[in-house]
């Protein structure tokens, strides 16, 4: 399937049953909510699907459990954040044999590489394999940011197609545009910026919150799309207090709960991570109930 890098596409979290196993019971639930919303991809294995802390096999099973929900409705992007070339090409390769239709590579990790290394590394890996890539560009979480000059290095490869922009400069979506044209698909990777992003632009949304509220996220990208942009904010201003909630360090407890709360999720989280409690517990269980108690009506999205 030929991925069009456009639309929503969420970075699911992955489900653990409480033994700290796969619980692909209620990773189908979710999914499936995902995919009758109307996501046009599906993201594994990035921070919020816990990667660093999944095994090989693990990944594995959840690619292939994720390509047989899908069923070729929508393409299936598995996340690369590895510290080594040679066990980010091993892991592309493993992907594609295991289903996967694209990918979403990190710069090295752990290392700040320089710009040359970085290249090298996007480069050598993008060669090495058939699937179409997007670039996680996150200076501000990965503190390497893959510059203009760089893209124009890495567009000479025609698999590297898209960027999922982080920065947190809105700005750069017209930067991106004005440099490349089409050439470079754009996808908002920070929640709370997507809307100005989309009426900038960008092609699509890497999203976060759309785990546990997928029918606004698609409603917002559709509204936007379509012109409708007084409707989708009133949407996408009822919604910030949720999205925000992407930007912490726990991220992952924060979506997690959400989901719980719109029952497409379970809270556990995989060691080191522990369950929010105390203040912090609280408030994000607070920001959550206030929006349920004024969750929007939602036009006829689908059919704009």
């Amino acid at each position: 399937m030929a991925i069009q890098w456009k639309g929503v596409m969420p970075a699911v979290t992955t489900k653990f049953t409480e033994d700290d196993k796969l619980d692909l019971k209620n990773f189908e639930v979710n999914i499936n909510a995902q995919l009758e919303a109307g996501v046009s991809g599906i993201i594994l294995g990035g921070t919020l699907g816990e990667a660093s802390t999944l095994s090989d096999e693990e990944k594995g099973e959840l690619i292939r459990t994720t390509v047989d929900i899908a069923k070729g409705r929508v393409p299936v992007i598995v996340n690369i954040a590895e510290q080594v070339t040679r066990k980010a090409i091993e892991v592309a390769h493993k992907a594609e044999k295991d289903g996967a239709e694209g990918l979403m590579v990190l710069p090295p990790m752990r290392y700040k590489a320089t710009d040359r290394e970085t290249v090298t590394y996007f480069s050598e890996i993008a060669k090495s394999t058939s699937l179409p890539i997007m670039i996680y560009n996150n200076p501000v979480d990965y503190k390497i940011e893959v510059t203009l000059d760089m893209f124009e290095e890495l567009l000479k490869l025609d698999n590297i197609q898209a960027v999922k922009e982080s920065t947190r400069d809105v700005t750069n979506v017209t930067r991106i545009i004005n440099r490349f044209g089409d050439r470079l698909k754009v996808l908002s990777g920070v929640d709370p910026l997507a809307l100005e992003s989309l009426i900038a632009g960008a092609d699509g949304w890497v999203a976060g919150l759309v785990d546990a509220f997928p029918r606004e996220t698609v409603a917002i990208y559709k509204l936007a799309k379509a012109g409708k942009i007084e409707e989708a904010y009133r949407i996408y201003r009822w919604f910030t207090p949720l999205l925000e909630l992407d930007l912490s360090p726990q991220l992952v407890q924060n979506i997690k709960l959400a989901e719980v709360a719109t029952g497409i999720g379970t809270e556990k989280v995989r060691a080191p991570r522990l369950p929010l409690e105390g203040e912090e517990r609280e408030h994000v269980l607070q920001v959550i109930e206030d929006s349920l108690k004024t969750r929007p009506v939602l036009p006829d999205y689908k059919n704009l």
